[in-house]
């Protein structure tokens, strides 16, 4: 289950941040991202100490953690774009497959490039479009099913 997805800017200035569980976890989830980041950057400066290539986007599980008090255990992945500009997925579930994360993370992929390519967007600033939402929201939903393209 994806409890949270996350744009990150090339400087890790959020562009967008969507949780998908009660209001309570949002803070939690944040804390989560920008903790992810760290594991990012790690990665993206030593890359010979951890498995990606250069030329890898898909940066694979970044950070495991345990919510005692919910008795929950999130596990993010992460996305690395030419530019930069980093995606972030959280979820609860361990048994996800390689080949899903890597399809949600080309679906979330070209679902930014069409909100950014958007002529009203200003580079660099949160993504407020609705349109942006209703479609990441969809990917969300669909993520996981063998039938989803």
């Amino acid at each position: 289950m994806i409890v949270c997805v996350a744009v990150v800017g090339h400087q890790n200035n959020p562009l967008y941040i969507q949780s998908f569980t009660e209001a309570d976890d949002a803070l939690k989830l944040h804390h989560i991202v920008h903790c992810s980041l760290d594991v990012v950057d790690e990665r993206v400066n030593n890359p010979k100490k951890s498995g990606p290539t250069l030329n890898e986007t898909f940066l694979g599980l970044l950070y495991p953690t345990e919510n005692y008090k919910v008795q929950y255990v999130f596990f993010s992945y992460g996305y690395l774009t030419n530019t930069k500009v980093k995606f972030i997925l959280v979820t609860t579930d361990l048994d996800v497959r390689d080949a899903d994360v890597r399809n949600f993370f080309r679906r979330f992929h070209a679902a930014y490039v069409d909100a950014v390519s958007n002529p009203f967007h200003v580079p660099g600033k949160k993504i407020t479009s609705r349109t942006f939402a209703e479609r990441v929201s969809t990917i969300v939903k669909s993520f996981g099913l063998s039938s989803a393209t």
